[in-house]
């Protein structure tokens, strides 16, 4: 565990594209830190660099400058990053991900698809876990459905059980509801803050719905690349 509860640590963050001959700063020296059992939200029009920002703190995506600690370890700092494989290892054992789109695989069944990391990762009584999430998840009697069999509320359940299975300590949510209509989205974001605050899980959403964003302990306002707390 790193000092006081602390999970992620980032110093003056930025990113920078250039297009022709302009340099595009994504991401505007950002600063801050993120406890263990968090949830915090990323909100701000599209641009404004909170998918940016979160991809690099979810070792998705290298900065260009700035430092990045998780759990007590350095991640990019000096110039320097973790190597892939190591980066790769980060990422399988401390995240679980979701995304807009639910990245089922169409021909593999719920329970295989939310198996699916066990195939590179294995953990004591991960094939119990399975079921164990699925249930947890109300998706018991899905279990050998299709993704084409099944809504997409449901599939996004099924997406939420698979970053789930390797038991992460932070959960990160890229728009986890932004394929879905206002009751499967309420569905999700209850399901979200369940697992916030029973299971102590540290969130980390990006969302442009100002009602999931409310869920969260914590909301941070992108615009031109900095953070603001709100």
């Amino acid at each position: 565990m790193t000092e006081s509860g602390m999970v992620l640590a980032a110093r003056e963050l930025t990113k920078v594209y250039t297009r022709g001959s302009e340099a595009i700063r994504a991401v505007d020296g950002v600063s801050l830190t993120i406890r263990r059992g968090e949830f915090v939200a990323f909100m701000g029009p599209s641009g404004s660099g909170k998918t940016t920002l979160v991809n690099i703190l979810g070792c998705l995506d290298n900065p260009t400058g700035g430092e990045l600690d998780l759990a007590g370890r350095s991640i990019f700092g000096g110039g320097k990053s973790l190597g892939e494989r190591d980066l790769t290892r980060v990422r399988r054992e401390l995240f679980g991900y979701i995304f807009q789109n639910f990245y089922l695989i169409h021909t593999l069944t719920v329970r295989e698809n939310v198996a699916l990391p066990l195939a590179f990762y294995r953990k004591p009584g991960a094939e119990e876990e399975v079921e164990r999430l699925l249930k947890l998840l109300g998706m018991e009697h899905r279990m050998d459905h299709l993704p084409g069999q099944i809504s997409g509320g449901e599939m996004q359940r099924v997406a939420i059980a698979r970053a789930l299975v390797n038991r992460p300590e932070i959960l990160l949510a890229d728009e986890p509801t932004g394929n879905l209509d206002t009751r499967r989205s309420e569905e999700i974001g209850e399901i979200l803050q369940e697992l916030n605050r029973n299971a102590g899980l540290t969130i980390i959403m990006v969302s442009h719905n100002p009602d999931l964003a409310r869920l969260g302990g914590r909301r941070i306002e992108m615009r031109d690349g900095q953070a603001y707390e709100s």
